[in-house]
């Protein structure tokens, strides 16, 4: 994509600035038209499939483009048998929305210098973030084994979840167990052992943790304040009707930053509890945090990096997390917050009251640990582009290394 709303597209935007700030000379290969201003006012070239996500197709045009989209491949083929030189690097940030798993066919003749983030599971799981969606669980499977291919996981339905699973397939017969190809990189270390089991070798996989910009450059003073604050979409996979649920149960008070489809049914509430802000501009987040305890993330599904908790805790805010976040267990072991089962209303209520009853005291050890830096959840934006920097590095020594 092109244009930045969120996510991979937003990350990759932000490496794009700072690459050709640093001297780089950094193409741009998109599925979309490729119209970006941001992009145009960098300098940066832009070759551009022109075509649609998903969603934007017609169904049928969308099934078969969503398996092998052949424009989008022959695209980026033509790019690398015209433009491609012994130092170039192609760093693939997303595949999934337009340019297919046949992107990866049009990459194989220089795997060894690409790399693929892995912003999400899409890699390794069919439905992008291995949970079953129909039990509302966290899936421990084997991606494309026989156990996975049987059972319904899929939001929508069965035959939506077989379509993923032959996309899957095809994916797979491109980039194998990962070993042809310059590295895996993922946002966690958690993240590691969900690739190897879906068959990837673990020394194809590398990690690099997203950069964070904290919600307040001063101290949040946590252990002041008597509430609670959820930033994100207001849907129900990050857990947000569940947080709403404990928090008028508990009637600990609870502010909910951002908007989505739940805002509606969520106001409707004559409790008054949770309040709710709808959409914020990112600059002005730390304006609604700033009087909080402790920040909520809720997630029903497993969440690979979720930045929220990163920028909360480098605020100095702690963090209640759900324990299917990959996060979780840094959270709880160093002290940074608590975790709790997003799917049990108990456990949620318990964690809640738990918090807003430990003694000031107890608050403020866990803000300022945050806030000091002595416990890194992400890098600073440009560590990131130093550890990006240093996988081109490694990727390309080890193209020349085997060449002599």
């Amino acid at each position: 994509m092109s244009l930045a709303r969120g996510g991979a597209t937003a990350l990759a935007m932000m490496a794009a600035e700072d690459f050709v700030a640093r001297g780089h000379e950094v193409i741009w290969l998109c599925g979309d038209d490729g119209d970006s201003p941001e992009l145009a006012a960098l300098g940066v070239e832009v070759v551009a499939v022109g075509g649609k996500t998903l969603l934007e197709l017609p169904g049928r045009t969308a099934l078969t483009s969503g398996l092998m989209n052949t424009r989008a491949r022959d695209v980026v083929a033509r790019f690398i048998t015209e433009r491609d030189t012994p130092e170039t690097v192609y760093h693939t940030h997303s595949w999934a929305q337009i340019f297919s798993p046949e992107v990866f066919a049009a990459l194989k003749p220089v795997s060894q210098r690409t790399l693929i983030h892995a912003h999400d599971m899409f890699v390794a799981c069919p439905n992008g973030v291995y949970m079953d969606y129909q039990k509302g669980q966290v899936c421990t499977r084997v991606p494309l084994s026989l156990d996975c291919i049987s059972t319904h996981c899929d939001k929508r339905s069965y035959p939506q979840k077989v379509w993923r699973v032959l996309r899957q397939k095809n994916l797979r017969r491109h980039l194998g167990d990962g070993s042809d190809w310059g590295g895996i990189l993922v946002l966690h270390p958690e993240m590691t052992s969900r690739l190897t089991r879906a068959g990837y070798r673990a020394d194809a996989i590398h990690v690099v943790r997203n950069p964070v910009v904290p919600y307040a450059k001063e101290r949040i003073r946590a252990e002041e304040n008597r509430k609670l604050v959820y930033v994100g979409r207001l849907e129900p996979d990050k857990g947000t009707g569940v947080l709403a649920e404990a928090a008028r149960r508990t009637g600990v008070p609870t502010t909910l930053v951002g908007d989505g489809p739940m805002r509606a049914g969520l106001e409707a509430d004559a409790s008054g509890n949770p309040t709710i802000t709808g959409w914020i501009e990112r600059s002005q987040v730390g304006g609604y945090v700033g009087d909080a305890r402790a920040l909520v993330m809720p997630s029903l599904h497993p969440e690979p990096f979720a930045l929220v908790i990163a920028e909360a805790v480098e605020s100095g805010l702690p963090v209640l997390v759900a324990d299917t976040a990959l996060m979780s267990k840094e959270v709880e072991q160093n002290g940074l917050g608590l975790s709790f089962s997003p799917t049990d209303p108990a456990s949620i209520d318990a964690a809640l009251t738990r918090f807003m009853s430990l003694p000031d005291d107890q608050v403020r050890a866990m803000s300022e640990k945050g806030y000091s830096g002595d416990v890194r959840l992400g890098l600073s934006r440009s560590e990131w582009i130093d550890a990006q920097e240093a996988e081109y590095d490694r990727v390309l020594a080890g193209v020349r290394a085997s060449a002599a």
